[in-house]
């Protein structure tokens, strides 16, 4: 392990503090919200020294805030940890789902939404339920803190936003209003722990009459990053979200993906998958939309 380096800082100035020394020197800095990704890349293909500085001891990115009208996620949160609290599970059920599908129950004790945002595989499972509820990352650097949309913060295979001296604190969202659903879907090969071919995040908010009003739609695993697709939900605001505004919401995602061909499917057969999986998981959200008419998640 000659020439690596472990950092654990128990503040965002003190994590800053690090990164900045780092870049300075030209030495390579990678954070660590969970880890779980960072070790079996060190493992494999990527052995280069470096300091790895571990987030997990800051407090603010172990916060979990749920308010009337604001949800913080602490970046290092573990799934575990998410997974127990009844709270996020009523209004985020699609969100927390995707979270469990990260890893085995062991993983899933360091294993964090922010980490998989992080590492920013076409694949992550949580990218595209994160987007779909509309998610804003908020980032911690030298100059303050700034926040983005997650549909811009992945700008491509294993590549974000965040500057040399910045980290991901968490993830903000709007708490979700009454008749509000989400649901996020993805297809593997194997019955579990294995990489999405396609997967698709829906969220939408029905009134009274179970009419959409708001809805976003994102897809994963079919492009270099995960898609916000508003052609799909646009489909789906103003209907009822039947069978009509299902089949041309998973045509929008179907036409909006531009996955590659591999072992694990051809590229039509990618296409096809994310359009099954946007009008089921917009099916999902709907019912669950339609549970919460009327009343607080």
């Amino acid at each position: 392990m000659e020439g690596y380096a472990y950092a654990r800082p128990t503040s965002v100035a003190e994590a800053i503090g690090v990164l900045q020394s780092d870049a300075a020197s030209g030495r390579r800095s990678q954070l660590l919200a969970g880890g779980t990704d960072v070790l079996v890349q060190m493992r494999s293909n990527d052995r280069e020294p470096r300091t790895l500085v571990d987030v997990k001891h800051i407090a603010e990115t172990n916060r979990v805030d749920i308010g009337d009208e604001e949800v913080f996620i602490g970046a290092a949160v573990p799934s575990a940890v998410l997974n127990e609290n009844a709270q996020l599970k009523a209004l985020f059920p699609g969100l927390l789902e995707s979270a469990d599908l990260i890893g085995s129950t062991q993983i899933q004790g360091r294993a964090s939404i922010g980490g998989n945002l992080c590492n920013s595989s076409p694949a992550g499972d949580t990218i595209p339920a994160i987007i779909a509820d509309g998610g804003i990352c908020v980032i911690a650097g030298p100059d303050g803190s700034r926040e983005m949309p997650c549909e811009e913060f992945v700008t491509g295979v294993g590549q974000n936003a965040l500057g040399a001296a910045e980290f991901l604190l968490g993830l903000k969202f709007k708490t979700p209003a009454s008749g509000s659903g989400d649901a996020y879907l993805r297809f593997i090969p194997r019955t579990e722990m294995d990489i999405a071919v396609a997967g698709a995040g829906v969220a939408l908010t029905l009134d009274g009459g179970g009419t959409c009003t708001a809805a976003r739609v994102s897809i994963g695993a079919v492009a270099p990053t995960a898609l916000l697709v508003p052609e799909a939900a646009e489909a789906l605001i103003g209907t009822q979200v039947d069978a009509a505004a299902l089949a041309a919401a998973g045509a929008a995602c179907s036409a909006a993906a531009s996955p590659i061909a591999d072992k694990r499917g051809t590229v039509a057969y990618r296409r096809k998958v994310v359009g099954v999986l946007c009008r089921r998981a917009s099916a999902i959200a709907r019912d669950r939309a339609l549970n919460n008419i009327g009343g607080s998640q």
